[in-house]
């Protein structure tokens, strides 16, 4: 079991934590994760975290399930199971359309889901440490990995200049 050292900055106002966030982030202090009750606004671009590309993998899986949908309904009701139907041709596109729709949806959210669980490193056994817990009631965490070599006093210092009401150390197992 390996254990990681944390510092934490608790804030009680979210525009102090964006402030403080540009702020640390400019003194070159790199911030391992921000916790807030709810979602911040414009948070992603002062963490400088980059857009996603889930969307891109959704384009492709619901592609999949569109080409699997009409393949399926082609073959089954044109080649091996041909039936006539109140007159209708066997390959049908426009009676094809609520079942494509539907396994595009399908793939779609599936891939989506499953890529995002491979990508995050997330585990169905996994234990999510909480490093602080009034983060889930009414204050703003800011947390920054501790590493050999850090100045305690200059990060405690940086963080309380920039609005944070207190500054804690934690230490989460792993």
């Amino acid at each position: 079991m390996t254990s990681k050292k944390y510092i934490l900055g608790v804030f009680d106002d979210e525009d102090v934590l964006l402030n403080a966030i540009e702020k640390t982030r400019a003194a070159g202090t790199k911030i391992y994760d921000v916790f807030s009750p709810y979602p911040i606004h414009g948070i992603d671009d002062v963490l400088g975290i980059q857009r996603s590309r889930l969307p891109i993998v959704a384009f492709f899986c619901g592609l999949c399930g569109t080409s699997f949908a009409l393949w399926m309904q082609i073959y089954m009701l044109g080649f091996d199971w041909p039936m006539i139907i109140g007159g209708k041709p066997h390959i049908s596109i426009p009676a094809f359309i609520p079942v494509t729709f539907e396994l595009t949806v399908l793939f779609a959210s599936f891939g989506m889901v499953i890529t995002f669980f491979i990508i995050s490193g997330l585990r169905p056994t996994m234990k999510v440490p909480v490093m602080d817990v009034r983060s889930t009631d009414d204050k703003y965490v800011m947390a920054i990995e501790w590493k050999e070599g850090t100045d305690i006093t200059k990060l405690n210092d940086l963080l309380r200049s920039n609005g944070a009401i207190e500054v804690n150390e934690k230490e989460v197992v792993k």
